[in-house]
């Protein structure tokens, strides 16, 4: 498969997931089974922020964490993830619709399954950002790191199911990026190095300039096995 019609597959992608909300109201459950059969997706990648993140920061040396009440209260037997919400997040909904998993777990999570390797796992780190300073802030995952933990997904998935199936599912995967927040609340406004260095509509451009690197580096031929 052409690197171009990767590219074009992954936009359909994005923009599925872009109108989730309004397909989930329209659709039933089982019609989204069947819509992921059809494009043959086979995982959900995530990446990003407080707004992904399972659970990953519980591993890492930093303050930002959701591993206490009242986070969790309302997910499965009331109990924290190190999610930072009440109950499950927008992405364990979308792989719960899917068919995947009910919740997708935490790359850096100890007790990660092969099944959660196969279904889909997030890389994302609560703190994170576009801009790797935000990330330094909290000593969380910039989004280069999160990219190097993709890579040692990638030898975990190949060793379950080998060289040519792991390449497919991950050509066939659906990669969800969310964040930018923090970019903003906390390296442009609270702090005030980025603020000094560029005004907001320059450190909107810069911004944007991180996330097209981010996502050649993420949609290389090389992750594709072109």
């Amino acid at each position: 498969m052409g690197l171009n019609l990767i590219r074009m597959r992954v936009l359909v992608m994005v923009l599925v997931l872009a109108l989730m909300p309004c397909v989930s109201q329209s659709l039933a459950i089982n019609q989204l089974k069947q819509l992921a059969a059809k494009h043959n997706i086979t995982c959900i990648l995530v990446f990003g922020d407080s707004s992904v993140d399972p659970g990953n920061n519980n591993r890492l040396a930093t303050d930002m964490k959701g591993n206490f009440l009242p986070y969790g209260k309302d997910f499965f037997n009331g109990r924290p993830t190190g999610r930072f919400s009440d109950g499950r997040l927008a992405t364990d909904f979308i792989a719960d619709e899917l068919g995947f998993t009910n919740a997708i777990p935490a790359f850096l999570d100890p007790n990660i399954s092969k099944m959660d390797i196969l279904h889909g796992v997030s890389f994302a780190s609560a703190g994170s950002g576009y801009d790797e300073l935000t990330a330094n802030f909290s000593s969380v995952l910039s989004v280069p790191k999160q990219l190097e933990y993709f890579k040692h997904y990638k030898i975990h998935l190949r060793q379950l199911v080998g060289v040519k199936k792991a390449e497919e599912i991950i050509r066939n995967a659906i990669f969800v990026m969310s964040m930018g927040t923090n970019d903003f609340l906390q390296n442009y406004y609270l702090e005030p190095i980025r603020s000094k260095q560029y005004t907001l509509e320059e450190y909107k451009n810069f911004l944007v300039s991180r996330m097209v690197e981010d996502i050649k580096v993420l949609f290389a031929p090389s992750n594709f096995g072109i």
